[in-house]
């Protein structure tokens, strides 16, 4: 991994624990949920790229 796809898997894990925090804390947010997803798909749709 290239130390951009590391920094995005940091960034996507972080992102995964604050949302699961604010779902526990204030209750599900969908979009915060959609907006993950998207983030995961953007990260791992990169390291394919850097590993191709």
């Amino acid at each position: 991994m290239t130390g951009s796809v590391k920094a995005m898997a940091v960034t996507t894990f972080a992102a995964l624990v604050a949302v699961s925090t604010y779902s526990v804390a204030l209750g599900s947010n969908g979009w915060l949920w959609f907006g993950w997803v998207v983030l995961g798909l953007l990260t791992a749709g990169l390291a394919a790229s850097r590993s191709a």
